[in-house]
Protein backbone atom coordinates (compact mmCIF):
# COMPACT_ATOMS: atom_id res chain seq x y z
CA UNK A 1 0.00 0.00 0.00
CA UNK A 2 1.54 3.44 -0.99
CA UNK A 3 2.40 6.03 1.99
CA UNK A 4 0.31 8.58 2.25
CA UNK A 5 1.31 12.06 1.12
CA UNK A 6 3.15 14.55 3.92
CA UNK A 7 1.57 17.68 2.79
CA UNK A 8 3.46 21.12 3.80
CA UNK A 9 2.04 24.87 4.12
CA UNK A 10 4.21 25.87 1.40
CA UNK A 11 2.33 23.78 -1.07
CA UNK A 12 -1.27 24.13 0.58
CA UNK A 13 -0.25 27.79 0.46
CA UNK A 14 0.64 27.47 -3.28
CA UNK A 15 -2.58 25.35 -3.96
CA UNK A 16 -4.35 27.57 -2.80
CA UNK A 17 -2.64 31.06 -4.15
CA UNK A 18 -2.47 29.62 -7.47
CA UNK A 19 -6.36 28.63 -7.19
CA UNK A 20 -7.73 31.68 -6.08
CA UNK A 21 -5.39 33.63 -9.47
CA UNK A 22 -7.51 31.87 -11.59
CA UNK A 23 -4.87 28.77 -12.50
CA UNK A 24 -5.98 25.54 -13.67
CA UNK A 25 -5.39 22.16 -11.42
CA UNK A 26 -2.95 21.22 -14.11
CA UNK A 27 -1.11 24.32 -13.69
CA UNK A 28 -0.49 23.68 -10.55
CA UNK A 29 0.35 20.27 -10.72
CA UNK A 30 3.05 20.82 -12.87
CA UNK A 31 4.88 23.89 -10.21
CA UNK A 32 4.34 21.08 -7.30
CA UNK A 33 5.54 18.05 -9.58
CA UNK A 34 2.40 16.25 -8.53
CA UNK A 35 -0.64 14.52 -10.66
CA UNK A 36 -3.69 17.06 -11.30
CA UNK A 37 -5.80 14.69 -9.28
CA UNK A 38 -3.78 14.72 -6.51
CA UNK A 39 -3.88 18.47 -6.96
CA UNK A 40 -7.62 18.52 -6.94
CA UNK A 41 -8.26 16.19 -4.27
CA UNK A 42 -5.68 18.40 -1.97
CA UNK A 43 -7.65 21.43 -3.20
CA UNK A 44 -11.07 20.80 -2.45
CA UNK A 45 -9.81 19.47 1.08
CA UNK A 46 -8.25 22.95 1.74
CA UNK A 47 -11.45 24.73 0.16
CA UNK A 48 -9.39 26.17 -2.71
CA UNK A 49 -11.53 27.62 -5.21
CA UNK A 50 -11.22 29.56 -8.29
CA UNK A 51 -12.33 32.94 -8.21
CA UNK A 52 -15.99 33.50 -9.74
CA UNK A 53 -16.71 34.85 -13.11
CA UNK A 54 -18.69 37.44 -13.58
CA UNK A 55 -20.21 37.41 -16.87
CA UNK A 56 -21.62 40.05 -18.73
CA UNK A 57 -25.35 40.27 -18.26
CA UNK A 58 -27.12 40.46 -22.09
CA UNK A 59 -28.55 43.53 -23.32
CA UNK A 60 -31.72 43.85 -22.64
CA UNK A 61 -33.13 44.44 -26.64
CA UNK A 62 -31.03 40.85 -27.58
CA UNK A 63 -32.60 39.03 -25.00
CA UNK A 64 -36.23 40.14 -25.96
CA UNK A 65 -35.39 40.18 -29.41
CA UNK A 66 -33.92 36.47 -29.43
CA UNK A 67 -36.83 33.60 -30.67
CA UNK A 68 -34.98 31.16 -29.35
CA UNK A 69 -34.36 32.22 -25.72
CA UNK A 70 -35.72 29.89 -22.82
CA UNK A 71 -38.46 31.20 -20.84
CA UNK A 72 -37.45 33.53 -18.09
CA UNK A 73 -38.32 32.70 -14.49
CA UNK A 74 -41.14 34.20 -12.67
CA UNK A 75 -40.09 37.55 -11.19
CA UNK A 76 -37.16 38.08 -13.96
CA UNK A 77 -36.23 42.22 -13.85
CA UNK A 78 -37.31 41.92 -17.53
CA UNK A 79 -40.73 40.48 -17.21
CA UNK A 80 -41.72 42.34 -13.83
CA UNK A 81 -39.90 45.02 -14.80
CA UNK A 82 -42.71 45.21 -18.12
CA UNK A 83 -45.96 44.72 -15.65
CA UNK A 84 -44.22 47.62 -12.49
CA UNK A 85 -43.07 50.22 -15.01
CA UNK A 86 -45.85 52.60 -15.61
CA UNK A 87 -47.53 53.79 -12.63
CA UNK A 88 -51.52 52.07 -11.90
CA UNK A 89 -54.36 53.95 -13.71
CA UNK A 90 -56.57 55.78 -11.27
CA UNK A 91 -59.53 55.80 -13.86
CA UNK A 92 -62.09 58.04 -13.67
CA UNK A 93 -62.79 60.09 -10.35
CA UNK A 94 -66.59 61.22 -10.61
Amino acid sequence: MPQARQWTETADRTICEMRGAGETWSAIGRRLGLARSTVIERGRRLRAAAPKKMAAPPKRDDLLDDANRPPLPAGHPLTWGLLTSEPFPEGDKE
